[in-house]
């Protein structure tokens, strides 16, 4: 360790900190070190005597270290904010959680637009490429640092459900168990088209400069295209057609090409929204990340998972089409096929790939019983098990 900056302890979701963990380097999958490297993290809740009680949430794409809570003076509530706190899926009262922005991110944690020590500039593309393992390998290193040497969970949705995959096929013996939402194995050509067409909006841009941007003009325009892109397959036919219809805007010009239809104007302001919070080169290696991943590896996943004693909960959504739940059908049959202990649960939701965020009442169910279930062993004879 190098450097570590320590905060408040928080309790809760209320008034949260983000914290930050340097360490030297890490060996990445190409075999390359790289190093230093920086994460961003939050806490919630606080860890028991025993280290028993931690959960590692990891975020989706454009997610970040702030999953609950606000900030100091601030009225930002984090991207998973009703599943984190006193009584909630993840009962802060009863656990501690962990969320760290991934390696390549752009909100506290090393990436692209991190300073390279060597040359006092930012990486841009001299930052090397990443998969989702070295993501996970990044959090191993900050896990070990919090002195845990077994989580009780490690949940995520989307790429975040990449993550948790990754935990379960590298990292066995350091999780008592697995919540992939809403994810696969690997991604389809459908999955890999979208994000290359958001990739190529963002260098098609005049303004990316072969990702040498930082000290002028950022590519705005492209980010704001791949960002309306990736929104409308994050939603579903009817929750589009039920949220915007053919709704036009007031004095609005009709067959001028302004954002007259209210769908127009939504994929434009979220468009522009997310450019003042994310990086374009983040956007680049994590959407690459995402696409290279395959958690089967060199064999098929049950062969892999043969063995492992994680339990598993694996949760999809009917409207889903982003990440249809065929594909969550794919993860837990190498499960059961491995002999794994799974449960696997659809919820019929018509949010689509958006549901893992917005369906609080049903997901918070499932994830509370399948934890409490987990923890059953621990609480009652205080035993924490293999």
């Amino acid at each position: 360790m190098i450097e570590e900056n320590k905060k408040i302890k928080n309790k809760g979701a209320g008034a949260v900190y983000t914290q930050t963990y340097t360490f030297d380097s890490l060996k990445l999958e190409s075999g390359d070190k790289f190093g230093p490297v920086t994460l961003a993290y939050e806490t919630y809740g606080c860890l028991n005597p025993e280290k028993t009680n931690a959960i590692l949430i990891v975020h989706a794409l454009s997610g970040d270290a702030h999953a609950a809570g606000v900030h100091d003076g601030k009225d930002n509530p984090g991207w998973w904010d009703d599943f984190i706190g006193p009584g909630l899926a993840f009962d802060t009262e009863k656990y501690f959680i962990i969320c760290s922005n991934v390696l390549g991110g752009c909100k506290g944690s090393t990436g692209p637009s991190s300073v390279n020590p060597k040359t006092a500039k930012p990486y841009a593309l001299d930052f090397p490429l990443i998969t989702i393992n070295d993501m996970v390998n990044a959090q191993k290193v900050l896990v070990d640092h919090l002195g845990i040497e077994k989580l009780l969970a490690v949940v995520g949705g989307s790429m975040g459900g990449q993550q948790v995959l990754s935990w379960l096929v590298n990292h066995p013996h350091s999780i008592r168990s697995a919540v992939p939402i809403a994810t696969t194995v690997k991604h389809s050509p459908q999955q890999i088209a979208f994000n290359e067409v958001g990739r190529q909006a963002i260098m098609a841009d005049a303004h990316w400069k072969a990702g040498n941007y930082y000290d002028g003009t950022t590519p705005s325009k492209g980010l704001a295209v791949a960002r309306m892109i990736g929104h409308i397959t994050y939603m579903s036919d009817k929750s589009m057609a039920e949220k915007f219809g053919r709704a036009k805007k007031e004095n609005g010009l009709p067959f001028k090409f302004t954002a007259d239809f209210e769908v127009e104007g939504y994929l434009r302001y979220r468009g522009d929204s997310f450019v003042k919070r994310f990086d374009a080169n983040s956007y680049l290696y994590i959407t690459k990340a995402m696409d290279n991943f395959d958690a089967s590896g060199k064999k098929p996943l049950q062969e892999t998972l043969e063995g492992n004693k994680v339990k598993v909960l694996v949760i999809s959504f009917k409207s889903d089409w982003l990440y249809p739940a065929y594909q969550s059908k794919e993860i837990v049959k190498a499960c059961k096929l491995a002999g794994v202990e799974t449960t696997y649960c659809e919820i019929d939701s018509n949010y689509g790939h958006d549901a893992f965020l917005l369906e609080v009442e049903e997901e918070s169910h499932l994830i509370k019983h399948f934890l409490k279930k987990v923890f059953y062993a621990y609480e009652v004879t205080g035993e924490y098990g293999a």
